[in-house]
């Protein structure tokens, strides 16, 4: 969601440093999930005032702003109350790097998946070239290290896991482990 709202912001000439603009243009806007579209590589399909952004959010303009974007606490509030309506639906699955914290911080479960940056590294480059897009690997590693620093030092919401998250290491487990180690933390808590 911080993806499209960077997309949207780059599109309409909203400065990316001005907090009010950003939290401004976040109140403006219709914002919507649903499934992904057939064939889509992606997890969902974010809709911005009816337009697909999908397509949008691993461009490298989106991936060298998001951070800036999703640092402004005017922002952040207005995509909270998105995310709050989102989730007051019905049951679903969050990802985000402060769903725990400050989103739903009373979530019936919460997980913060880790890895070594090498492994981070290497998973992105194959999600940007599954994308068609050409980075090299210390174009990547530069890009993780600078998000990871502006999200976990910005005043507003800043990435850690929540005290009462699951920390799973997901290094050596492939996706299909992962989902499975999910599933099983979901059905324990369930029962």
């Amino acid at each position: 969601m911080y993806r499209a709202l960077t997309w949207l912001a780059l599109q309409r000439g909203v400065d990316i440093e001005d907090a009010q603009a950003l939290g401004h243009l976040a109140r403006q806007v219709d914002v919507r999930l649903e499934p992904p579209l057939p064939g889509s590589p992606e997890r969902c399909t974010i809709w911005v005032d009816g337009e697909d952004l999908t397509p949008m959010l691993r461009r490298p303009e989106v991936e060298a702003a998001v951070s800036l974007v999703s640092r402004a606490p005017a922002l952040r509030r207005a995509m909270v109350g998105i995310q709050r309506r989102l989730a007051r639906r019905g049951s679903l699955v969050m990802a985000g790097r402060d769903i725990g914290t400050v989103v739903l911080p009373r979530a019936d479960l919460k997980i913060y998946l880790d890895a070594p940056m090498e492994e981070r590294v290497r998973r992105r480059g194959k999600e940007m070239a599954a994308l068609e897009r050409a980075v090299s690997v210390a174009e990547v590693r530069r890009n993780i290290l600078h998000r990871d620093s502006i999200d976990s030092s910005r005043k507003t919401a800043p990435l850690r896991p929540a005290a009462d998250a699951t920390i799973i290491d997901t290094d050596d487990m492939s996706e299909e482990q992962v989902v499975e180690r999910v599933m099983a933390l979901a059905e324990a808590k369930a029962c």
